[in-house]
């Protein structure tokens, strides 16, 4: 059953904001090139012209992950606010986090323009930014502030955390001291963190697996140090304490390199994955289409599939014991349930929301929580991995069964 067919007959809910500046001026925006168009993008958002979500998320959206409570799993994937300029805004709207970044060391303006190309018919983007970034100083100085406006603001400022994506500069031949830079400068002012090394755009972010796994085996060790330094004025963390520490990996992995990943991350204690960053495939009908011969990762609906799969499976070969963000195609409750099922404990989106724009927002959590309700599950956590559980339960009774919880807290 679709999430419409779910919605039939329910009661009508409150009434949320007025449509935006940004969604009403969609088709008009839309005449921008893609980079332009997230430029209006962050704008608006910037001058307040986002709507502020008003209304509480249904109790069964919220969920723990990390020791670390979210208000609802569905996040703003990496690449939308590179710089922290608007995370309040993103927050406002009713996203449960915010993924910021991918932040490098030293400021760096990427790769030349153009950079970003839509195939709208088929809900894609391809883009080859290349690591775009002002920089960890300039991005510090905002989370900093951001820190301070939400201390300030106690409960006028919106739910949510922040998560922080490092990247490594195109030209350092160093990639681990960038990412411990990165964690030493911007680590006291993240709910999580993530090591970006998967970027199809970036010279040395080792989409090859043999290079992947090495890095993963250096990353951690040199990460975790910088985390067990003493507090003091240049190293000293929010309440909760030092915040954990993601991998983003690709979706273009043979079952042997996602099995290598999974052994590495265990042993390392990597202490979630996120699954999957974009793609250099052209699936399907994206091969013929003339933007598909763009070079760069491909994101949006044709990611979808792939991105799933590379999920459950990590899901599989991780035991469900490292927590995952899916994301890549989600554009609908049914898609972060999808993501979800297959053993995600948060969702990201990124490309729909540059498609749809801020309507999406609240439309895939009342989705999701009609999903949820549908299947009789009381919270996002006893969803996760429920695909799994029901294909075990099967295999051990010849029938199906309701899965039990699987929280990963």
């Amino acid at each position: 059953m679709r999430p419409s067919a779910c919605l039939k007959g329910r009661r009508s809910q409150p009434r949320g904001p007025a449509p935006s500046l940004p969604s009403a001026a969609g088709p008009l925006v839309r005449l921008l090139d893609a980079e332009s168009s997230h430029r209006f993008g962050i704008l608006a958002a910037k001058l307040g012209l986002f709507p502020r979500e008003t209304r509480p998320d249904p109790p069964s959206l919220r969920t723990t992950v990390w020791g670390r409570q979210f208000p609802n799993p569905l996040g703003v994937a990496a690449g939308f606010d590179k710089d922290a300029e608007v995370v309040e805004a993103m927050l406002g709207l009713g996203f449960g986090f915010v993924e910021i970044g991918s932040v490098t060391p030293l400021p760096q303006p990427g790769n030349p323009k153009p950079r970003a190309f839509r195939i709208t018919e088929h809900g894609a983007v391809i883009n080859r930014y290349g690591f775009n970034s002002e920089g960890l100083d300039a991005v510090m100085l905002r989370l900093l502030g951001l820190r301070a406006n939400q201390k300030t603001a106690g409960g006028r400022f919106p739910a949510g955390l922040v998560g922080v994506n490092l990247g490594k500069n195109k030209t350092s031949e160093d990639a681990a001291a960038d990412y411990r830079v990165g964690v030493t400068k911007l680590g006291p002012f993240a709910d999580y963190l993530v090591i970006n090394i998967s970027s199809p755009n970036t010279p040395g972010t080792c989409r090859q697996p043999g290079t992947m796994l090495l890095i993963l085996l250096l990353i951690p060790a040199c990460t975790r140090d910088s985390m067990r330094w003493p507090a003091s004025d240049s190293m000293s963390w929010m309440e909760a304490g030092p915040p954990p520490l993601l991998v983003k990996i690709a979706p273009d992995l043979t079952e042997a390199d996602m099995a290598d990943i999974a052994a590495v991350a265990l042993q390392q204690g990597v202490d979630g994955l996120i699954v999957s960053n974009t793609t250099i495939t052209r699936p399907g009908p994206i091969g013929e289409h003339a933007t598909g011969k763009e070079a760069g990762g491909l994101s949006g609906r044709p990611l979808f599939d792939m991105s799933t799969r590379v999920l459950r499976d990590m899901y599989t070969l991780t035991g469900g014991k490292l927590p995952i963000i899916g994301v890549g195609g989600v554009s609908s409750g049914e898609d972060a349930y999808a993501k979800i099922r297959a053993g995600a404990s948060l969702v990201e989106l990124y490309s729909a929301f540059a498609f749809e724009g801020p309507k999406l927002v609240p439309r895939v959590k009342r989705e999701l929580a009609a999903l949820l309700e549908r299947d009789g599950y009381a919270s996002v956590a006893e969803a996760v991995g429920a695909d799994h559980t029901q294909q075990q339960g099967a295999a051990g009774r010849g029938g199906s069964s309701k899965p039990a919880a699987a929280a990963k807290a």
